[in-house]
């Protein structure tokens, strides 16, 4: 049988996955991803996992890797405002040395889209978007049954349109990207902003060190700040999303990442603020969905897929 390698690489972990050609991923291993200060020395990191998943009697036909701004006409990482290294990052050219294999490279968002299309709840549509939610907020976009690259390799960045003019810092430089409000640390960021109008919730359990699971725990108990930080979430993302439609008139949205977990307080205050600020004419014709994958698999699949 033959095999691919996926590898995921995240602004906190990167997963490998060795997977086989029924899309089943047979074994996988988690390494961090800013544990090395030289872009090499993560490289090897890599490379050692690679060796760990795999036994000699496994047939290789290429590694696939979906990372941030990952272009997969150069085969490098450029600029990417989430990881540890800055400039432009020669992944393929590293691995390949490494392997004498095929190495594709995407974005990270794009390995998810093309995830969800092979795997999961896209795979009769043409036209969807798929947002992902973690350390940053990444996109890809399939129309008429093909991704969206651009003619530089860099399309389809909406964790990078401004919402706010003016707004917050990104972490890209610029301010009011909605990268910097729907991200995991933009929804703590808003917590602590709105703690201010709600001096008399219970906040018991809540450390100096937020994250989103603590927010949304509380959320749970009812605390009024928790529900309105992913309600104010909800709003800027449905906003992002509405204009976001409007360029591809997509048949879905799937939200991908683990915050899209708190469905009652996040998916749903989304579904309204969207029906609130989408055009007329695409109302009641783009719907808002889940991943139907494993948060942990989706981009390893989509980023193995890139091996023909």
């Amino acid at each position: 049988m033959n095999f691919r390698i996926g590898v995921d690489i995240g602004g906190t972990n990167t997963v490998i996955g060795l997977v086989d050609e029924n899309g089943q991923i047979v074994r996988k291993e988690s390494i961090p991803t800013r544990n090395k200060a030289v872009f090499n020395d993560y490289i090897n990191d890599i490379v050692n996992s690679i060796h760990s998943i795999c036994s000699n009697n496994e047939k290789l036909l290429g590694i696939g890797v979906g990372a941030p701004n990952g272009n997969i006409y150069k085969g490098t990482i450029e600029f990417a405002p989430n990881l540890p290294w800055k400039g432009v990052l020669p992944i393929k050219e590293l691995l390949s040395k490494a392997f004498d294999l095929p190495v594709f490279i995407t974005n990270d968002a794009n390995a998810a889209a093309m995830g969800e299309k092979l795997f999961g709840g896209a795979k009769n549509m043409n036209d969807f978007i798929v947002i992902t939610l973690g350390t940053g907020v990444g996109s890809g976009i399939y129309v008429n049954g093909n991704i969206v690259y651009g003619h530089d390799g860099f399309a389809g960045e909406i964790g990078h349109v401004i919402t706010i003019p003016n707004g917050r810092k990104c972490a890209c430089g610029r301010l009011g990207c909605i990268e910097a409000y729907a991200s995991a640390q933009g929804i703590v960021t808003t917590f602590r902003e709105l703690k201010k109008q709600y001096p008399n919730a219970a906040y018991q359990g809540v450390k100096e060190e937020l994250d989103t699971k603590i927010i949304y725990d509380l959320a749970c108990k009812g605390n009024e700040c928790a529900i309105k930080a992913f309600d104010e979430t909800a709003r800027l993302l449905g906003l992002t999303i509405a204009n976001s439609i409007a360029y591809t008139s997509p048949e879905a949205v799937f939200i991908f990442g683990g915050i899209s977990n708190a469905a009652d307080f996040l998916l749903q205050p989304l579904r309204n603020y969207l029906d609130e600020f989408i055009l007329p004419i695409y109302k009641g014709n783009v719907r808002i969905l889940r991943s139907e994958l494993k948060e942990s698999d989706v981009a390893i699949l989509g980023a193995s897929a890139l091996v023909n």
